[in-house]
């Protein structure tokens, strides 16, 4: 399926705010933000949808330039934030930053792009594209969808005969159209290559998809402490592949 016909049907802003456990990633990833961007700051978000983090950026005053290749997206993102004058909306695709210099950001967020990329050869290009525009020191964060655990949430929630059927290839990969997976150490391996360092590398949403049901029942301070326990468990290493999307926060050095 093209981009453009994807996500005319899939709704982006929804999947991060339609109820209380798919708002966790939300939450988590805008922990880690705030945890490394500094003051004054210019930002660049690849891939940013509908502009759920650039509006978020935007309102706290930053400087946000917003590059999105499906144009279902970039008509959202126009018609919600096009407005504010710290924003600047380009539609352009990853792989080709070329309408940037070298190290015009101080911050990156590449949160869409490699849930769309299939080669290695198209993922090592992304990467490098935004390695290539953030600033020496500048923060960049890779969010990718965790092969391992579409088997979990496609068998228990979805479609009981995954496990049976031919979407998967030996030895359990998910094969990749429309979105695209990769797992924890397939990560990794990219993330040496591309000669980044590693600041943190997050569970972002945990197990929110698969017990989506009993986290939406709890109670606001069950939620709450809920929400405290991924806080605290969701850079430990034996976490990262169960869940189904997950950050990797690299500095250039």
């Amino acid at each position: 399926m093209e981009l453009n016909e994807l996500y005319s049907q899939f709704n982006e802003e929804l999947r991060l705010s339609r109820n209380r456990a798919s708002r966790i990633e939300f939450y988590t990833t805008l922990n880690f933000i705030k945890k490394y961007i500094r003051k004054n700051d210019k930002v660049l978000d690849i891939g940013a949808g509908t502009g759920v983090y650039t509006q978020w950026l935007a309102e706290k005053g930053y400087d946000v330039t917003a590059v999105e290749l499906a144009k279902p997206n970039v008509i959202k993102m126009m018609n919600a934030i096009g407005m504010m004058q710290n924003v600047t909306i380009l539609e352009a695709n990853a792989l080709d930053l070329s309408m940037f210099e070298d190290q015009s950001f101080d911050f990156v967020l590449c949160m869409g792009p490699l849930y769309h990329l299939s080669s290695v050869k198209d993922k090592m290009q992304c990467v490098s594209e935004a390695k290539r525009v953030c600033k020496k020191g500048g923060i960049i964060f890779f969010a990718y969808i965790s092969n391992d655990m579409v088997f979990v949430t496609e068998t228990m929630l979805y479609n009981p005969k995954f496990l049976n059927s031919d979407q998967y290839e030996s030895p359990f990969r998910v094969k990749d159209g429309p979105f695209c997976f990769m797992t924890v150490g397939q990560m990794r391996q990219l993330m040496k290559k591309s000669g980044l360092e590693k600041v943190s590398h997050f569970a972002a949403d945990g197990l929110s998809e698969l017990l989506g049901d009993k986290i939406n029942a709890m109670s606001q301070e069950q939620f709450r402490e809920w929400l405290n326990f991924h806080f605290h468990t969701c850079e430990k290493s034996e976490c990262l592949g169960y869940s189904n999307h997950v950050v990797y926060v690299a500095k250039n050095v």
